[in-house]
C-alpha cells in the first residue's frame, strides 16, 4: 500500500479531535494538511449525549444533531465541513503500531501514514468485567458505554426488553445517568456498588445522601458495599442472574457496568515519558519527544492554579486542551509565544429535573447549605470546600447560569472566607459577592 503523508495527524475521532480540527481551521490550515485518523466509522461526536438524550425513550438524540462543537455551543461539525475544510477524515481504521522516531503510524490493514506532527487523542477504554476474568462476565447483555455503537447496542437491548430488569454495576457518572434514563424507559433498575456512597470521587457522604434519596424515591433501587462478583446465563447466552460479593442474587434482563476507564496509550510504551497514569506534558501539551502531543484523558499536564500534575477525564479538558494544542503548534511554527494552560476543574451531570456542576479542587473542609432534602418539590443546595482560609471549590445543584458563572468566579479566584459557619449562612450570597 501507498504511503499516506500528513503535516499534521490527529490520532483518535473523539470529542478532542473535533474541537482540534476547528481551532486548526481557525487558525489556518491547507488542504490536504489535517488528517484525523479514527477506528469509529462516524466524524467527532459529543460523547456526553451517549449517556443522556441518546437513550430517550422519546425524542432521542441521533447524529448528525450532535458532532461537534455542539456542546459548547459552537458550531456543529458535518463530515461535509472537514471536506470544505480539506481536512481528511479517516475512520473505521485502527492503529496498531506507532514508531514516534520515523513518525510513522501503521493501521491494522497494513495502512501506512507518515506525519510531522502528531496529537494524541486517544482517550480511554472502558474497563471490562472479563478484564478481571469475573464468572460468566462475557454472556449477552452485559453491555457498556463509551461509543456510539456501544449505545445502539444498549437501545436495542432496552426495546427487546420492555419492562424488563436492568442492574447498573457501579456507582459513578455512567452508574447514576444510565439509572435515570433506564428509569425513564419504564425498565426496574437496581444500581450495585461497592462504596459507601455514589461518586466518591467527588461527593461528600451529604451530597451522595441526597442522590441516593431522589432516586430511591423515583424507583431506583440502591445495593452499596458490595460488588458484582458473578452471571448466569440463559441457554440463549442471555444473562439472567446477578451474583453479589455479600451473596445475594439479583434477576437481570440487561447488566450496564460503569466501572472506570483506563487511558488508551499502549501505542506509545516506551516512546514517552508518562506520569500518574498517563503521557506526560508540559502546559502546552508538548510531550518528551518533538513534535508529539497529548490532549484529554491521556494527558498528565501540570494544573497551574493548584501547583501539581493532574491527568483530568472530562468533556471540559478534552475540548480545552486540543484548542491549547493546536494554538501552540501554530504559535510555534511563527515563533510566537501563548499563554500557558491554566485549567479550572469542571464537572457537570443532569439527570431526571436535576442538573449539577463543580468547580475547583474538593479538598479540605466541606460544608452545605440551601434545601438539599430529595423529598423536596424544587431542592436547591451546594457545598464550599476550604482549605487554608480559601475557597478552593463549590458545587452547585440546580443552578441557573448566573449562579453557575459565580461560583466558577469562586472556585477560580479562590477568596479567603471567615468561618464555615459564614459560608453556610451566606450561602450563594458569598458567590455572588466575589
Amino acid at each position: 500500500m501507498a504511503e499516506k503523508h500528513f503535516k499534521y495527524v490527529i490520532l483518535g475521532g473523539g470529542v478532542a479531535a473535533g474541537y482540534a480540527a476547528r481551532e486548526f481551521a481557525k487558525q489556518g490550515v491547507q488542504p490536504g494538511e489535517l488528517a484525523i485518523i479514527s477506528k469509529e466509522a462516524v466524524a467527532p461526536y459529543e460523547r456526553p449525549a451517549l449517556s443522556k438524550a441518546y437513550l430517550f425513550p422519546e425524542g432521542a438524540a441521533r447524529l448528525p444533531g450532535f458532532h461537534t462543537c455542539v456542546g459548547s455551543g459552537g458550531e456543529r461539525l458535518l463530515p461535509e465541513w472537514y471536506k470544505e475544510k480539506g481536512i481528511e477524515l479517516i475512520l473505521s481504521t485502527e492503529i496498531v503500531t506507532a514508531d514516534l522516531a520515523s513518525k510513522t503510524l501503521t493501521s491494522a490493514a497494513g495502512e501506512v501514514f507518515k506525519y510531522h506532527i502528531l496529537i494524541i487523542a486517544t482517550g480511554s477504554s472502558v474497563i471490562k468485567l472479563t478484564d478481571f476474568k469475573v464468572q460468566g462476565a462475557d454472556a449477552k447483555n452485559i453491555l457498556y458505554l463509551r461509543e456510539i455503537d456501544d449505545a445502539d447496542k444498549l437501545v436495542e437491548a432496552i426495546k427487546e426488553k420492555k419492562g424488563g430488569k436492568v442492574v447498573i454495576v457501579g456507582g459513578g457518572y455512567i452508574g447514576l445517568e444510565l439509572s435515570a434514563v433506564m428509569l425513564l424507559n419504564k425498565l426496574d433498575v437496581t444500581m450495585v456498588y461497592p462504596e459507601p456512597w455514589c461518586m466518591p470521587r467527588l461527593f461528600t457522604a451529604d451530597i451522595a445522601a441526597f442522590y441516593e434519596g431522589y432516586y430511591a424515591n423515583k424507583g431506583v433501587k440502591i445495593i452499596k458495599g458490595t460488588l458484582a462478583v458473578g452471571f448466569e446465563s440463559h441457554a440463549n447466552g442471555e444473562v439472567k442472574v446477578v451474583k453479589l460479593k455479600d451473596g445475594r442474587e439479583l434477576e437481570a434482563d440487561i447488566v450496564v457496568v460503569g466501572v472506570g476507564a483506563r487511558p488508551l496509550k499502549n501505542l506509545f510504551k516506551g516512546q514517552l515519558e508518562e506520569d500518574k497514569g498517563g503521557i506526560k506534558t508540559d502546559a502546552f501539551f508538548r510531550t518528551s519527544v518533538p513534535d508529539v502531543y497529548t490532549v484529554g484523558d491521556v494527558a498528565t499536564f501540570p494544573m497551574k492554579m493548584y501547583g501539581d500534575i493532574r491527568r483530568v477525564e472530562h468533556v471540559d479538558h478534552s475540548r480545552k486542551s486540543a484548542e491549547q494544542a493546536v494554538k501552540a503548534i501554530k504559535a510555534s511554527e511563527v515563533g510566537e509565544a501563548i499563554e500557558e494552560y491554566d485549567y479550572l476543574p469542571y464537572f457537570y451531570s443532569r439527570s431526571f429535573d436535576l442538573s449539577w456542576q463543580f468547580y475547583g479542587d474538593n479538598v479540605g473542609d466541606a460544608v452545605i447549605f440551601g434545601d438539599s432534602s430529595p423529598e423536596s418539590e424544587k431542592p436547591k443546595f451546594g457545598f464550599y470546600w476550604i482549605k487554608d482560609g480559601k475557597v478552593v471549590g463549590v458545587f452547585l445543584e440546580s443552578g441557573t447560569p448566573e449562579e453557575n458563572k459565580a461560583i466558577a468566579k469562586v472556585a477560580k479566584l479562590q477568596p479567603p472566607a471567615e468561618s464555615l459557619e459564614q459560608l453556610a449562612n451566606e450561602g450563594l450570597g458569598f458567590a455572588s459577592k466575589i
